[in-house]
């Protein structure tokens, strides 16, 4: 398996149908641009392939806070539906702790719906811990 930072307008047309799996509410135009509009405010794509199809597949920015130092928040990360459970998902966390300390970053962080227990443990066995409860309100 190996891991890509994204950099082109033809790789997102091959880790879109994995990120669909995740975000279902867009149609795959919708989400090219949705990822380009995000794209330009620093929004990151890394993502795995092995022989050659898209497994695993994490959206990602990065920034400044008083509460976090610099971070890194993962938006969407999603392993294909076909690859769960073959160590994507390890490999890109893994990834992102390289990155993060050889880049000085302070902190990783992410959100996980409240239903996904399978995600939680998963974080949980990767050194997450369950800092906060995050709210929000829609409009």
């Amino acid at each position: 398996m190996d891991v890509q930072l994204l950099s082109s307008d033809r790789e997102l047309e091959v880790v879109a149908p994995v990120l669909l799996q995740l975000r279902p509410q867009f149609q795959f135009d919708s989400l090219i641009t949705q990822v380009k509009k995000q794209q330009k405010n620093g929004y990151q794509i890394v993502y795995v392939t092995d022989d050659d199809a898209v497994v695993c597949v994490v959206g990602f920015v990065t920034g400044h806070k008083l509460a976090w130092g610099k971070y890194i928040y993962i938006d969407d990360l999603v392993t294909d539906e076909n690859h769960r459970s073959t160590g994507a998902g390890k490999l890109l966390i893994d990834w992102f702790k390289d990155y993060a300390l050889y880049n000085n970053f302070d902190q990783l962080h992410l959100d996980s719906g409240v239903q996904r227990f399978g995600a939680h443990k998963f974080y949980l066995k990767e050194d997450f811990i369950i800092a906060s409860h995050h709210f929000s309100c829609s409009f």
